[in-house]
């Protein structure tokens, strides 16, 4: 129970700052001594797509938190058999840092009315995030030459439901991520595929951290820190 407490405050405290950054509690009517033209205000609120991709988060982020939960509560069992973790993962995470730093340098161009520079972080975060898929795959591959299949452990079955729900949302994605670079590569103006961009961005990040917190409960990185957080509930 500490494990979803831990990360629903951490998704909130990313949320609220995130949401905060968007001037959602401005109230420029209350402003004393300046006139505000409520029309021209009215056309620098937040975009609808960018407002919906923070509630889109905050479900996903809840669905992860659920899993994390049911997963530290079920590993506490007697039937509970800790599968070797592939040392592919560490690669597979190393290509997935790079895919959110690519498209945080797309977005960086795209600011900038870098038209090449944007198509650069685009196609660089594309590919890596397709890298870091195959090697999800490759890992699958490796545990079920080695014996651990789906059906074989509680502990096989949280493994491969945790990593296939988290590359589902990468694939999802790669779908936006592929229009807004079909977008791009048509010649279109930089200002009207920057918002696209950002919120590709934003996305990359939020599923690598996710995946930080995944790769450290499936480690057992985060086992101490949890059962220190047990004790503080307690």
């Amino acid at each position: 129970m500490s494990a979803i407490i831990l990360f629903m405050a951490g998704i909130a405290a990313i949320a609220g700052w995130w949401l905060s950054q968007q001037r959602l509690a401005a109230k420029p009517w209350l402003e004393e001594g300046v006139l505000v033209d409520l029309r021209e205000q009215s056309g620098s609120s937040p975009p609808t797509a960018k407002i919906g991709l923070g509630v889109f988060l905050a479900v996903v982020g809840s669905l992860f938190a659920l899993f994390i939960s049911a997963y530290s509560m079920r590993m506490t069992m007697v039937d509970w058999r800790a599968l070797p973790v592939p040392a592919l993962l560490w690669f597979n995470t190393g290509v997935l840092v790079l895919s959110s730093v690519a498209l945080q340098w797309a977005y960086t161009a795209a600011r900038r009315d870098d038209i090449d520079g944007v198509i650069l972080g685009l196609l660089s975060g594309g590919a890596s995030a397709v890298t870091f898929l195959i090697g999800q795959l490759l890992a699958w591959r490796q545990l079920a030459g080695a014996g651990y299949f789906v059906a074989s452990n509680p502990a096989n079955s949280f493994f491969y439901l945790i990593t296939a729900v988290h590359g589902l949302h990468l694939m999802g994605g790669l779908v936006a991520l592929g229009r807004t670079t079909s977008k791009v590569w048509r010649s279109a103006e930089v200002i009207r595929v920057r918002l696209s961009v950002e919120l590709c961005a934003i996305y990359w990040h939020f599923l690598l951290l996710v995946w930080l917190v995944l790769l450290g409960l499936l480690t057992g990185w985060t086992d101490g820190f949890v059962d220190i957080c047990r004790q503080l509930l307690t």
